[in-house]
């Protein structure tokens, strides 16, 4: 019972973890093509930008994507911070991460509600938004960090698609963990697509509205995983117990 607890809780964790990824996806659509050109959740596509910038290539907007990267790291910070002493015994996800993670999921959907009532959106409207959203998605990150399931950040898919193919039965691997690996790479990208259609047809709120919701689904599932992790947890310590004694 104890074991089937715990495969049913990493499975849960790691279809939340997939829905929030596809979530950045979204996000990140929503930053790219409707708060001119720059990443709230791929800080490597931020860092690249940021050079291309400075050698003044066309399109490119130095300050936005050095406003993302500089308050993803606040948020990688803040959410760190908020989360570290948060541990709820064995469980793997304190109830703090779930607290960010609200919080996070609020400030998207806020996020959307602002752009609603603004409208068309000038170019301050623009790099706050864009901060507040890599802010946002820093602390998300930091805080699902406990789950401990690295090719899952939600964030960035680069070292999962190494795993994958440093795993792979081609590579001289046992070809493990692929599932979870591939769901990543591709919940993001249609988080992205999806993103995509909703920003072209009806606009970038609209867009961030799809990421909010995701979220939200996300924040169910983790919820349904800690549950099963306390009970694992919980059956753990009750069949110790006598041996203990």
């Amino acid at each position: 019972m104890a074991t089937s607890g715990q495969t049913w809780a990493e499975r849960e964790y790691t279809a939340a973890l997939l829905v929030l990824t596809a979530a950045t996806g979204a996000v990140d659509g929503v930053s790219y093509l409707a708060l001119d050109r720059v990443f709230t959740g791929n800080m490597t596509g931020n860092v690249l930008f940021i050079g291309f910038g400075l050698m003044g290539v066309q399109g490119i907007p130095v300050l936005n994507n050095l406003v993302a990267l500089l308050t993803f790291l606040l948020g990688a910070a803040l959410g760190s911070r908020l989360t570290r002493r948060g541990s709820d015994g064995a469980v793997k996800l304190p109830r703090s991460s779930m607290a960010v993670l609200l919080g996070t999921t609020i400030g998207t959907l806020a996020l959307a509600g602002v752009w609603f009532a603004l409208g068309r959106l000038g170019t301050t409207e623009m790099i706050v938004i864009t901060g507040v959203l890599a802010l946002l998605l820093g602390a998300q990150a930091s805080a699902v960090k406990h789950v401990g399931i690295r090719d899952l950040s939600t964030v960035v898919v680069t070292m999962t698609m190494v795993n994958l193919a440093a795993d792979s039965r081609l590579a001289g691997g046992a070809g493990t963990a692929w599932f979870r690996r591939v769901g990543a790479i591709v919940t993001m990208g249609l988080g992205a697509l999806a993103s995509a259609a909703v920003v072209r047809y009806l606009g970038g709120a609209y867009a961030l509205v799809l990421a909010g919701v995701l979220m939200l689904v996300a924040l169910g599932l983790l919820h349904r995983a800690r549950r099963a992790d306390h009970r694992y947890v919980e059956a753990t310590a009750t069949s110790a117990a006598p041996s203990a004694a």
